[in-house]
Order: C-alpha cells, then structure tokens, then sequence
C-alpha cells in the first residue's frame, strides 16, 4: 500500500511539473554586438519605422493595439532605469519592434483499440473470452489551425545606424492578449528581461 501510494504521489509531481512546463512563457532569444558600450545608454526612444508587421497572413494591428505595446515596453524599460525622450537626437538608442505572423496547424493523432469478444487462446489462459489478435485500431486525427507570431525588438544605435541589440521570441498569438495591459506589460518585461547586456535581472510575475 505504501509502494503504491508512493508511486502516485511521484506520478502527480511529474504530471504537475509538465504542466507547469507547458504553461511557462516562451524565453526569448537574445543576441548583440560584444563591441557596444551598454553602460553609457541613459536615453531611448522609439525608432520611426517601428511597429511593422509581416507574414503570409499579417495581423492587423490598430493604432491603439500598438500604442499598449508601445506603452508595455516604454514601462519596462523605465523600470530599468532608462529615461525615455520623444526625439530620436536626444536617445542613446532607439527601440524597435517588428511582429511576423504564420498560420499552422497542430496535427494531433491518437489511437484506441477496439478489442473483439470471442475465444481465443492465451498461455495463461487457455480459453480466453477477450483476445486482441484481429483487433483494429480506432484512429482520431484533430487538426487545430493557429497564428504563430515572431516578436523582435532591435535596438539601434543612432550613430552606427544598425541593430546592436536583439531579442526574438515566438509563441501563439491570441487577441485576447492585446486588450489586456497588464498581459502586454508582463510580455514586455520577459522579452526586455536580458537587456542591457549583463545586467542583473529579476524574472518577471
């Protein structure tokens, strides 16, 4: 009884850790130029052509939807000590971010048997009621389509006009999630969580 009762409060632990795994926000992949001087950035605006969107099926993004995002990262980065400035003369840097929209599909297939009644014989049962040898499996396909996106933020010197800093992150994009500020501001805080360049950060809630 205890072997048993070990055995699944250990299948419960795992359950919960791969659901907990499943349910974490995507990390996103972080990437810049080794030569550039992070320290000495004090300002950032937003660059002019920022908020672009592509893809083979882009989403359309309003005017208001983009301002939450660029409310989002302007918090995040605030937080982090950066002031931000409107003129693109006065910034350090400036922040850019660009969002690439996919349709796929997520093709899931499961399998059940389908046993048949009869005789049959099994070596430790001569005369089995149930037996399996002719059985045919029960195959369910479910095709579930979705919008994948790729979110990049650049940022970009003025002086050497060219990204010094990037970081890409992909997920499932939801509507949903852009009516909620507070989803936008979270979203924020991870894919600006490595930047500037060895800096201690703290995970965000």
């Amino acid at each position: 009884m205890a072997r048993s009762l070990h055995s699944i409060v250990f299948l419960l632990t795992v359950t919960l850790t791969l659901l907990a795994c499943t349910s974490a926000p995507p990390k996103p992949e972080v990437d810049y130029d080794a030569e550039e001087n992070f320290s000495e950035v004090k300002t950032i605006g937003f660059y002019a052509l920022s908020g672009s969107i592509s893809g083979d099926n882009p989403m359309q993004l309003t005017d208001f939807q983009k301002d939450r995002i660029n409310e989002g990262l302007g918090r995040a980065l605030e937080t982090k000590g950066f002031t931000l400035v409107d003129s693109a003369k006065d910034a350090d840097l400036l922040i850019s971010w660009h969002l690439n929209t996919i349709e796929k599909q997520d093709i899931r297939t499961t399998s059940s048997p389908n046993y048949s009644m009869g005789v049959g014989y099994s070596r430790y049962n001569r005369y089995a009621m149930y037996n399996c040898y002719n059985c045919m499996n029960n195959t369910e396909v479910r095709v579930s389509e979705y919008t994948q996106g790729t979110f990049i933020i650049d940022m970009i010197s003025p002086g050497k006009k060219r990204s010094v800093w990037r970081s890409v992150t992909q997920s499932k994009l939801k509507g949903e999630n852009l009516k909620d500020q507070a989803s936008i501001d979270a979203a924020a805080a991870r894919v600006l969580a490595d930047f500037p360049p060895g800096a201690i950060t703290v995970a965000p809630q």
